[in-house]
């Protein structure tokens, strides 16, 4: 049985972990279905009811749309489609079938789609040639991206990276290399990668599960970071009004207020007191508030660090724009930066 510790280290053996653990949390949660797994494990305790919205609703909409139950749009929201999906899929599976997402229908589910990919990969059963195209060798290239080995265009083509990710498959299992699918090869992946669900935590995987959990609240506080960021470059060119905070004209702390309040975190609405309220740091990380004292003694002036020396504010001059923070006059006059809290 694999434990979350063993995911864990199954998913670090992949060619692809390199490439996922850089990409925001919907990238991976969309992409890699191992990692799917992942997350569901860890947060099989919560409740989901009908009429929810959350990203374990989504990975759900996703494998029973890998399973043929679900042709809807996959948008995370509990709703009919979703609750007659799962109905289907439990009379299927012989489960009490109440269009209930509970922890028996959720294990069900994980282990049809791994099921599912296994069979791809049994449908080769000869060597493969460079250049050969078939619909047997995408069924492959989506079996070995479930288990996290190939992360490419899926294209039907047996070439180069294709081949590379099988050979990496097979030397995580410590089977022969072969530019084929073996029946040993199957039968290995089955028996390391069988999902159980209900086994009773140990301290290390209650170690894995928060170190998977502190992993996810990252992923997702970068990509909100990055959501406020692009709210702020989209309002470049807006031009400057003294009291200003909204899009027909901003000042420096109306249009930081504006961005991070819609991604439903609020800030005061001085520059004084978002100085005051929120968390001194070191040095700026991109989404950090940077202030400089400019016409009164104290923080009377910010903006937002974009990295690379770069912030985006709403001055005088030029209204919403990017400013070097190695200029002059605003590196003479800084102060320092400090972290807004987004939980």
């Amino acid at each position: 049985m694999l434990a979350q510790a063993d995911i864990t280290h199954l998913v670090k053996q992949s060619v692809a972990y390199g490439y996922i653990a850089s990409q925001p949390f919907t990238f991976y949660v969309d992409a890699y279905p191992l990692l799917q797994n992942q997350w569901l494990i860890t947060e099989k305790e919560e409740f989901i009811a009908f009429g929810d919205h959350s990203p374990t609703i989504r990975i759900i909409q996703q494998k029973l749309n890998n399973l043929n139950y679900f042709d809807e749009t996959i948008d995370g929201e509990f709703g009919l489609f979703t609750e007659y999906a799962l109905k289907k899929f439990q009379i299927d599976h012989n489960i009490d079938s109440n269009g209930a997402l509970n922890t028996e229908t959720l294990e069900s589910i994980m282990k049809a789609e791994r099921r599912h990919y296994l069979d791809q990969l049994t449908a080769i059963d000869h060597p493969l040639q460079y250049g050969e195209k078939s619909e047997e060798i995408k069924a492959l290239q989506k079996a070995l991206s479930y288990f996290g080995y190939y992360s490419d265009e899926l294209d039907s083509i047996y070439g180069p990276i294709t081949e590379e990710a099988l050979l990496q498959a097979q030397r995580a299992f410590g089977l022969p290399e072969t530019p084929h699918v073996t029946t040993e090869f199957v039968n290995n992946m089955e028996e390391e990668t069988e999902i159980q669900v209900l086994e009773t935590p140990n301290d290390q995987q209650e170690e894995e599960k928060e170190d998977v959990a502190q992993s996810i609240e990252k992923d997702q506080t970068n990509t909100q970071v990055e959501s406020i960021i692009q709210t702020a470059k989209s309002q470049i060119g807006s031009r400057y009004q003294w009291g200003g905070t909204s899009p027909s004209g901003f000042d420096c702390s109306g249009f930081i207020q504006f961005a991070f309040d819609q991604h439903d975190v609020t800030l005061p609405r001085t520059v004084s007191d978002m100085w005051h309220r929120t968390i001194k740091v070191d040095q700026p990380s991109i989404g950090d508030l940077v202030f400089f004292e400019t016409y009164k003694k104290g923080p009377s002036h910010a903006g937002i660090y974009l990295g690379n020396n770069q912030f985006i504010h709403a001055s005088e001059s030029q209204g919403v724009s990017i400013t070097e923070l190695t200029k002059e006059y605003w590196q003479s006059r800084y102060l320092g930066s400090r972290r807004v809290s987004l939980n």
